[in-house]
């Protein structure tokens, strides 16, 4: 408690916005980095740091938000799934509205298929003990942080004969996205900002390799705006001192090692495989699927379901958001056709998409900006 009673004294974040301002400087050209987490985009947009740091320090969002990087194949493979006879869809509440080619799980919901939300994996197990006579099937998706629950979600039932539970699983894994991001070359990036949730699982060790190959600084961080702002002083020392290296700004949730037993559960019940990803296409074993022992679980075989290609909305540039190539605003249709109201895409619906943060929090900065002027006139 009192190292985030540190963290979050407005003294101390003011005090290394001046310093990060200084370090950029003397570099003497404008240093991209990229945040490769929901949260980082929400805390950086909520705080205003990107106006605050100055032309000095650019920040682009990356891949860190699970529910935008799920493609649209996977959207419509759930869909499928809700539409099936005596199935019980249970996914987390942000991938309700997502579009698919033709529909959302919400309208399927609207429709009178069986989709619930809930807030832990067991729900979904402890929802099928309890309806033996459907299918309940759990919509995985999410990064390392999440793999490790519906692993011991997917035992239980398995050791207590939850036969009727089933899982859909879209896991992603965040190293092998960012070794794919970095080797396009499409984005130039002085250094990434790497996610604190994802970290305390798979360890702050998880990205030497990454930092060794493509010769990227790269700084795990928090969540509060100080620890964004330690994060930045990080990167930009390394840039002055010439090194690419790992380094842990989130240490007092975050070891080298990472979370070692969440790690053995997530290798008991799955194994890595090729993944689809949003925006990235295929990316070699960046994604998880069910070992032979888990897979009477699998929801689609289950089903008879494949995973095709979908359609994504012709407007919609989630994609080059989350590559880092567009920032959200820069997108034709951000706050016109594309609204949290109406969205034509995953990151105008996720609470950790880029484009949701920047369409709440600079609306809201905007309001500010009015009644500052009001007040000055």
């Amino acid at each position: 408690m009192e190292a985030l009673e540190q963290i979050r004294n407005p003294k101390l974040a003011r005090a290394l916005l001046a310093e990060v301002r200084a370090l950029a400087d003397k570099l003497g050209r404008p240093q991209t980095f990229m945040e490769v987490c929901g949260t980082h985009s929400h805390v950086i947009a909520r705080c205003g740091l990107r106006e605050a740091l100055g032309g000095a320090v650019r920040l682009v969002s990356g891949p860190g938000c699970p529910v935008c990087v799920t493609s649209v194949g996977e959207i419509d493979a759930a869909i499928a799934l809700a539409r099936t006879p005596n199935t019980i869809v249970c996914t987390f509440g942000d991938m309700m509205r997502v579009p698919g080619s033709e529909s959302s799980l919400a309208a399927e919901r609207a429709a009178g298929a069986q989709v619930r939300v809930i807030y832990s994996p067991m729900e979904a197990v402890e929802l099928a003990r309890r309806k033996r006579g459907a299918r309940v099937a759990l919509i995985a998706v999410g990064f390392e942080t999440t793999a490790p629950a519906i692993a011991c979600a997917a035992r239980a039932a398995l050791e207590g004969g939850v036969n009727n539970f089933a899982i859909m699983c879209s896991h992603k894994l965040i190293p092998p996205a960012l070794d794919a991001l970095l080797a396009s070359g499409e984005v130039a990036l002085d250094g990434l900002i790497c996610p604190g949730h994802v970290s305390t699982v798979i360890g702050s060790r998880a990205y030497e390799e990454l930092s060794r190959r493509h010769g990227v600084p790269c700084v795990v961080a928090g969540f509060e705006p100080a620890d964004v702002l330690l994060a930045l002083r990080l990167l930009l020392r390394q840039r002055l001192e010439g090194r690419a290296e790992v380094e842990n700004a989130y240490g007092r949730a975050v070891k080298p090692e990472g979370n070692v037993r969440a790690q053995e559960a997530m290798a008991e019940v799955f194994e890595p495989c090729d993944a689809q990803w949003r925006g990235l296409g295929t990316i070699p074993q960046s994604g998880l699927r069910l070992r032979e022992k888990y897979a009477e679980l699998c929801a689609l075989r289950q089903a008879g379901i494949e995973v095709k290609p979908g359609r994504e909305h012709p407007a919609c540039h989630c994609g080059e958001v989350l590559r880092g190539v567009l920032r959200p605003a820069e997108c034709p249709v951000f706050g016109k056709a594309c609204t949290p109201e109406r969205p034509l895409g995953p990151c105008m619906v996720s609470s950790e998409g880029a484009c949701a943060a920047e369409y709440k929090y600079g609306r809201l900065r905007a309001k500010a900006a009015e009644k500052v002027g009001a007040s000055d006139g």
